[in-house]
């Protein structure tokens, strides 16, 4: 475990304030699109891999206040890059959820966490349209608007509601898509938002007792993961188990984590 000390709780202050001014942003761009607005858009791996020119800007309104209030920071971002370094490290995705915001769906969310030594410390997922704020700091608990979070307890794998999501890859959306039809079987549903960093904050809220998902980027997990975590979710990385594959993400609830693993791993999780 990364120890910053007192250190941490300033650091998640300095991802919420951030996070709420890039959302606000986006809410107002969403605002402007909706109400007619053209929004520039390109592509990224694939034709459905989609950019904004929302994307970019609110990245950058976080790394011009980061400049700002935390000089001498790294910054790591879906759309302009960067690097790890020594101390404190930025990982911010500017919009989690671009194709639902691209489409006017309100579910959509800026990331920002801290990262010292390559692991979360704290930070922060804000929802530009429903303004809920999300925040963790390591060892000290997982937060939503003010309320303390925690896992829920599922007596049964059965029982028990799980998310996912699809890559933007033809050829892997079709293992992902075989995948989730043996879990389907195995769960009382699946569930799919298109925004990683929510689903693992809807586990650390109990709104799903399970996800788990191929081939996310740290921006995609680094505060979700936390949050999840820190509300007690059983949590494992990309490249932390391989029986689920060398890129899955993974939280659960304690009473049905052993056995949402063991079904992801028969449900073939290491060949996605």
């Amino acid at each position: 475990m990364v120890d910053v000390g007192a250190a941490e709780a300033g650091l998640k202050d300095v991802a919420v304030r951030v996070a709420s001014e890039a959302a606000e942003l986006a809410r107002r761009a969403r605002d402007a699109m909706v109400a007619g607005e053209p929004v520039q858009v390109e592509t990224k791996s694939t034709a459905t891999d989609v950019v904004t020119a929302v994307d970019r800007a609110v990245e950058q309104l976080v790394r011009d206040r980061l400049a700002e209030l935390r000089p001498g920071d790294h910054v790591l971002g879906e759309e302009a890059g960067g690097s790890s370094g020594d101390g404190v490290t930025w990982v911010v995705d500017p919009i989690d959820g671009t194709v639902n915001f691209l489409y006017g769906v309100p579910l959509f969310a800026v990331s920002l966490a801290a990262q010292v030594g390559g692991v979360s410390v704290a930070g922060a997922v804000v929802e530009p349209v429903s303004g809920r704020c999300w925040t963790a700091v390591r060892g000290s608990g997982a937060w939503l608007d003010g309320r303390r979070l925690s896992v829920s307890s599922p007596s049964r794998l059965d029982l028990s509601l799980v998310g996912t999501g699809f890559a933007y890859s033809a050829q892997r959306r079709a293992r992902q898509a075989q995948f989730v039809a043996g879990l389907l079987t195995r769960v009382r549903d699946v569930r799919r938002a298109g925004v990683a960093s929510l689903d693992l904050c809807a586990v650390a809220a109990g709104w799903l007792d399970g996800y788990v998902e191929h081939g996310l980027n740290r921006w995609d997990w680094a505060v979700g993961a936390l949050v999840a975590e820190e509300a007690g979710a059983v949590v494992s990385l990309p490249g932390e188990d391989g029986a689920l594959g060398t890129d899955a993400t993974f939280a659960a609830a304690p009473s049905i984590a052993e056995a949402l693993h063991a079904a992801a791993v028969e449900c073939g999780a290491k060949d996605v």
